[in-house]
């Protein structure tokens, strides 16, 4: 906050902060008649788009009154943006102007009275803003006058003897140190004591309470050549604070981090092993920081050459950076093997290289400074070593709850070894990273052998060098897309390369991924979107990783970069086409949420149909961005350990929420699961039939979120927590510390014990129903199933085709949850005669059934008699085979409420008992979590441990809320794990906005979460399975339809036919359940989109049903007028229309059951107000909606006016959003 008076003498308080694309109508109102003089004529939009840099100044109002833009290159288009730093040298005396610490404003307005200070005030943020920042440069029309609101911070920069710059213009330079100077730093004196010590009291209360208050003194006091003091002051008063120790514990650091890249942090010495003294072999699925050790060269080796005259070091020869250490240094796993067993590479032995050499680091053991200067902080370093002219390496240790500040921005965060137990971060910075002069270029042929040596040790290095011959020799690919190679260098050493291809697929990119919430696509031509494929930096400039991709976008005439990351089984191996190179500019960019796609009816829509760019389905990928207004904005980077168990829905959704927040970085997220991450295995296979799909996440999803590159994953079983020392105890060995735990593990199909009843005396089930279910304990046989997830599938899959699909003998499938009928169907696909299965179906525990609907039971039941499949009912698991614990079960017996049987058996899938895991159960019982059934949470997630969050069908609410019957278990998983990761973002996000206090007595009540309940598959019979509801008690469907107010049953077809589709809408008219049986496949994804949706929505349902005029549900919504609805952006016309109906208060329509009108030249039934936003909605989404008429083109039902587009011609008639249908 700052003050600032008016010409008048009147005064404000300002604050700066980054514009916003809202702010344009008030910048433009600022614009005067000098504007244009000075600057040309703008477009405000497009400026802002193509920026480096906007900021704002607001008032405690939030009313604009100032606003500057700055761009890498000059305005007036002077000279090639990709050039100007030689024009400038050539024409203008001065030489110290570079790209790195240069922009040149190419707009400033205020408002007129506080215009003076404004600009004093605005430039001065932006030196703070960006540190690097030396000069801002203005190119204006010769002769004009700047005004004395921006006069005063300009000056004139004189023009060199010959030069050829036009006249026309005058070249105007703003330095730094007339605003925001560098900081002087120095030896601390004890006098300094009176002005640090209030900077370090607001900063650091918990060191005063733990050191006393006369801890600053002591260190300033106690300095020697070990222990060092250094201030930096402003105005000869001290504003900031470091103390320096040469002393560091080399060793320690060494067992806790994977400091391969810098040499340990050690001198080179003769006698050091820095690779496995054996064959070098290396296994394409092995733990990735085995790969760095044995691969990398240290940055800190004898190819370095001391520069004496600039006190830093540099290396000469030697490769310093390889992508698995880059992807290291900022904690981004391998894509290449997704669910890395982390704990098995430990077990395994992994190869920890032995450093002789002498220590090459200090530390910083204190540092503070006041919040105005910070980011100056860098400015400690210069004077720090020099201090230590021995040392090459600063460190820091910083304790993970820490927020990041400025300081370690610049710092690498050195990557924890899995055994870590220390409980902070590492952060490392190398002399060499004082250097300024970082410069970025096109390659050349004469970069061929620096760039060989850089990056020899590289998985992608053969195909980082074709791609950069490719780029010497023909400067395009062999299928002509233009190609185009940068480099990095500093005192002409490369220390980095880049290949950048121009982004061929860019309309596949703007319908596939929520890329418009980075940019507004119209003013991004094509040929500016470019293609990152390769990114290799030296990790001691991997602070400049954000300049030199600043460079790339200016250099190559780009304002967009998109770097994608494919699944795992696309790339296998590392030379494959799909794989780029592994790259620490993740950092940097932010990953792009995918967009739900419309799954299109193509035969009925024909020439209507989408561009083949949209509608074509093309691998799946993960898409990360960055453009010209992000590469001077910094995330936060966030070091909390959080640490989740169980890769279920709501664990994956949890996961999901938080790496997908554009402005923070988790570099601590851990998943503990037994079988890693999902999605590993190819799109579409088989296996994965066996169980009910939830149709949370799928294959697509799965490779769109990339999980692998943000989420460190530990295979295994959380067997115990430790809630004092904060650790997680993984398959009763490993530890796995944690700030926040977040159990996510759900139910699990158990082990169900036999009740032991012997048959031969003829029991029934009333005789053993109190000892029943029960948890075998005992050891599983090899040929009993239980299925849990993809990989247990899989298993059981290749178990079946080994041992029973060519071999005789029964398969018992035994529960009567829903993949009981999934698995049976799985079996059958398989091969399986239907005889040879056994359907044994326990006593139901409620009156609802899973199907829960009389008819698509009774198909499903004629179905198995079809195949020959025995069901039985009512059946209680009695005994396997003769003996108590038998390798293989040959035979199970069950009693009835009659009489008992017994089936001969090959393989026993059990589904009869679910419940939470025996081990998850001892170890949350064991850390004196309350346990009640299921774990015990509040509202808000919490367990008794403000530590410890928790949720999904594990969880169930406290007693004090009178609510036994509801549970997660009752809501969509997805929402569940967003919620989650919501209540804990406002731990970590420094932007998030105090909530208002909740109303008294609401904390009380539980959350009614609102999206729909999914579940689907493949039942006997081959019919294809939907069912969507709202979050609701079960209750018998013929019970729930004779409640009064029931609403109104649609239902289309039969479903002994395959043809069977129920709908149902409430007495609200909103669609509230779905269920579709069919024998022919159907876009389920197009279907979860109609939940909720008010009836008139889709195209007057009532009224047409009611005429009659809808025999075929399925065919009704494969009609083009309802494309819309399926569009991803359907929800904000709702919103939109919602404000218009609450702020103008439109007249309600006539009732539903009115017919629509037919008369063309009647007035259009959607009113002025409504339409225009369904207009602007269709006419903005055309690429996915070319099935509605263009603009002037007649529509059904109305004449369209000027500008407006008419609606589409299906058979059914037009879609119509009418007054009541957008609430």
């Amino acid at each position: 906050m700052t003050t600032i008076t008016s010409l008048e003498g009147n005064t404000e308080v300002v604050s700066t902060r980054r514009t916003e694309s809202q702010d344009v109508s008030d910048i433009i109102s600022l614009f005067s008649p000098s504007t244009e003089v000075i600057f040309g004529r703008i477009d405000v939009v497009y400026l802002l788009e193509k920026s480096n840099l906007a900021l704002t100044l607001c008032n405690k109002k939030n009313e604009v009154l100032a606003h500057a833009v700055f761009l890498d290159y000059p305005n007036w288009n002077i000279t090639d943006q990709s050039d100007w730093e030689s024009f400038l040298h050539k024409n203008y005396i001065n030489d110290k102007c570079t790209p790195l610490n240069t922009l040149f404003m190419h707009l400033f307005v205020a408002k007129e009275e506080y215009a003076a200070e404004c600009s004093q005030e605005i430039v001065r943020r932006a030196f703070i803003t960006v540190p690097e920042l030396q000069f801002i440069l203005l190119f204006v029309p010769a002769n004009e006058n700047l005004g004395p609101d921006m006069g005063n911070i300009f000056e004139e920069m004189m023009t060199a003897p010959g030069s050829v710059a036009d006249a026309d213009f005058t070249l105007l330079v703003c330095p730094r140190h007339r605003h925001h100077p560098q900081l002087y730093v120095r030896r601390a004196r004890l006098e300094d004591y009176d002005a640090l010590m209030p900077i370090w009291t607001r900063q650091s209360e918990t060191l005063k309470e733990t050191y006393s208050e006369y801890f600053l003194a002591d260190l300033i006091e106690n300095q020697d050549e070990e222990n060092q003091a250094a201030v930096c002051e402003d105005r000869d008063t001290a504003v900031g604070f470091m103390s320096l120790c040469s002393q560091v514990n080399i060793s320690l650091f060494q067992e806790c981090f994977d400091l391969g890249p810098f040499h340990g942090l050690c001198k080179p010495h003769p006698e050091d092993i820095l690779k496995m003294p054996q064959k070098p072999s290396i296994q394409e699925d092995e733990d990735k920081s085995n790969q760095t050790n044995e691969e990398t060269e240290s940055i800190s080796s004898q190819n370095f050459e001391h520069i004496h005259d600039q006190d830093v070091a540099v290396q000469k020869d030697g490769a310093t950076t390889v992508s698995d250490t880059e992807l290291l240094l900022d904690d981004v796993r391998d894509f290449k093997a997704s669910a890395i067993p982390l704990l098995e590479a430990e077990e395994k032995g992994a190869f920890h290289p032995v450093y002789r050499g002498a220590s090459n680091a200090f530390c910083i053991r204190l540092f503070c400074i006041d919040e105005k200067h910070e980011t100056r902080s860098l400015d400690f370093l210069h004077y720090a070593f020099k201090l230590f002219p021995d040392k090459d390496f600063c460190v820091i240790l910083v304790p993970h709850h820490v927020p990041e500040f400025h300081l370690i921005q610049s710092f690498v965060r050195v990557v924890p070894l899995f055994t870590s137990k220390l409980g902070h971060e590492l952060y490392v910075f190398h002399r060499a990273g004082l250097l300024k002069s970082f410069n970025v270029r096109k390659a050349t042929t004469n970069d061929l052998l620096g760039v060989e040596t850089l990056i020899k040790t590289l998985s992608l290095n053969e195909s980082i060098l074709n791609d950069l011959k490719i780029f010497i020799l023909a400067r395009r690919d062999p299928d002509g897309t233009p190609v185009q190679a940068f480099i990095a260098e500093v005192l002409d050493q490369t220390v980095g390369i880049s290949v950048i291809r121009d982004q061929m697929d860019i309309e596949y990119i703007q319908s596939h991924y929520s890329i418009e919430d980075f940019i507004h696509f119209n003013y991004h031509q094509q040929e500016e979107h470019g293609h990152l494929y390769h990114f290799v930096l030296n990790p001691i400039f991997h602070h400049y990783s954000k300049y030199f991709l600043k460079e790339i976008l200016r250099l190559a005439h780009k304002s967009c970069l998109y770097y994608p990351i494919y699944p795992q089984y696309v790339e296998g191996k590392f030379q494959n086409p799909c794989a780029h190179s592994l790259t620490s500019a993740l950092h940097y960019m932010v990953p792009v949420r995918p967009r739900r796609q419309i799954v299109y009816p193509l035969e009925e829509l024909g020439i209507n149909a989408p561009s083949e760019q949209v509608s074509k389905d093309q691998l799946s990928y993960a898409l990360n961005h960055i453009n010209r207004k992000l590469v001077l904005e910094s995330k936060a980077s966030i070091n909390t350990r959080i640490v989740v168990v169980g890769a279920s829905d709501v664990g994956i959704s949890f996961l999901e929420t938080l790496i997908f927040c554009p402005h923070l970085k988790f570099n601590n997220l851990t998943l503990i699961s037994i079988h890693g991450l999902p999605g590993k295995d190819l799109p579409g296979s088989r296996h994965r039939r066996f169980l009910i799909n939830s149709h949370c996440f799928n294959d697509e999803d799965y490779a769109q979120m990339s999980l692998c590159s943000w989420v460190n994953v530990v295979v295994g079983k959380m067997t115990g927590i430790n809630r004092t020392a904060k650790y997680v105890v993984v398959s009763k060995e490993k530890k796995v510390p944690y700030d926040y735990l977040v159990l996510c593990m759900g139910q699990k199909y158990q082990v169900l014990a036999p009740t032991g009843a012997d048959i031969s005396k003829l029991p029934t089930n009333r005789e053993v129903i109190s000892k029943w279910p029960q948890r075998y304990t005992g050891k599983v046989p090899s040929n009993h199933f239980t299925l849990n997830d993809d990989q247990d599938c899989l298993e059981a899959m290749h178990w079946l085709k080994e041992n029973i699909v060519n071999s005789e003998g029964n398969i018992i499938v035994y529960g009567n949850t829903i993949d009981i009928y999934t698995t049976v169907e799985t079996l059958l696909s398989l091969g399986i005669d239907g005889s040879r299965i056994h359907l044994v179906q326990p006593p139901l525990s409620s009156n609802v059934t899973c199907l829960n609907n009389n008819e698509i039971e009774s198909a499903v039941q004629e179905a198995l008699s079809k195949a020959g499949v025995s069901v039985y009912y009512d059946s209680i698991l009695a005994q396997w085979n003769e003996s108590d614990d038998p390798d293989l079960i040959t035979c199970a017996a069950f009693t009835t409420n009659t009489k008992p049987f017994k089936l001969q058996c090959s393989a026993f899938f059990s589904f009869a008992y679910q419940t939470v895991d025996y081990e998850n159960f001892k170890a949350i019982n064991d850390a004196c979590l309350v346990f009640d059934g299921r774990l015990v949470i509040d509202t808000e997630f919490h367990t008794n441990d403000v530590s410890i969050r928790a949720a999904g069908p594990l969880t169930k609410y406290s007693r004090r809320y009178y609510v036994d019957e509801w549970t997660h278990s009752n809501f969509s998983s997805k929402e569940i794990g967003f919620e989650l990761a919501m209540s804990m973002l406002n731990l970590f996000d420094p932007t998030s906005k105090p909530f208002s206090k909740p109303p008294e007595g609401s904390d009380r009540l539980i959350p009614m979460y609102k999206e729909c309940k999914i579940k689907g598959g493949v039942l006997p019979g081959g019919y294809n399975y939907l069912h969507i509801s709202k979050p609701e008690i079960p209750i018998r469907l013929d019970l729930k339809l004779a409640l009064c107010g029931h609403g109104m049953e649609i239902i289309t077809g039969e479903a002994r036919h395959g043809n069977y589709f129920r709908m149902h809408v409430n007495k609200y008219s909103m669609v509230d359940s779905i269920t579709c049986f069919s024998t022919e496949p159907f876009p389920v994804s197009n279907y979860i989109c109609l939940y909720g949706q008010h009836e008139r929505l889709l195209n007057d349902l009532f009224y047409r049903w009611n005429e009659g005029q809808i025999t075929d549900l399925y065919s009704y919504f494969r009609e083009p007028w309802s494309m819309a609805i399926y569009h991803d952006r359907f929800i904000d016309l709702k919103k939109e229309l919602r404000q218009i109906l609450i702020s103008e208060q439109v007249p309600g329509l006539p009732p539903a059951a009115e017919p629509p009108s037919e008369d063309p030249d009647e007035e259009s039934p959607c009113p002025p107000p409504l339409r225009e936003p369904v207009l602007r909605y269709l006419r903005r989404h055309r690429a996915h909606l070319p099935m509605y008429a263009p603009v002037g083109a007649a529509g059904a039902g109305s004449h369209p006016t000027a500008g407006e587009a008419a609606a589409p011609v299906p058979s059914g008639g037009a879609p119509r959003f009418p007054r009541g249908a957008a609430a």
